[in-house]
């Protein structure tokens, strides 16, 4: 199954550590599609934002333990992107 551009990036993930990388080392966090691999990462992100992706580091963050009124239940795991845009290039999402 073939995913939208769309469907692969669904978010940027906007926190201090991911403000100080895009700043400092032009490093942008987004949450995407478990199902999407590195190379379709790079390329929705080169074609939505219209910038030269240099590197993408990818990882699943595992769900956490919640406690709720009947018991504890666990969130969903999710999958992080970390992209590196070429030098020259900045994305405007802060």
């Amino acid at each position: 199954m073939e995913l939208e551009l769309t469907q692969i990036i669904k978010r940027p993930l906007i926190t201090e550590k991911s403000a100080f990388l895009g700043t400092q080392r032009n490093t942008y966090s987004f949450e995407v599609d478990r199902r999407a691999d590195k190379a379709q990462i790079q390329k929705a992100i080169e074609e939505i934002y219209h910038v030269r992706v240099d590197a993408v580091r990818t990882m699943v963050m595992p769900g956490k333990c919640r406690r709720t009124r009947t018991g504890y239940t666990t969130t969903s795991s999710w999958k992080k992107a970390l992209v590196l845009v070429h030098a020259e290039q900045k994305l405007d999402i802060y």
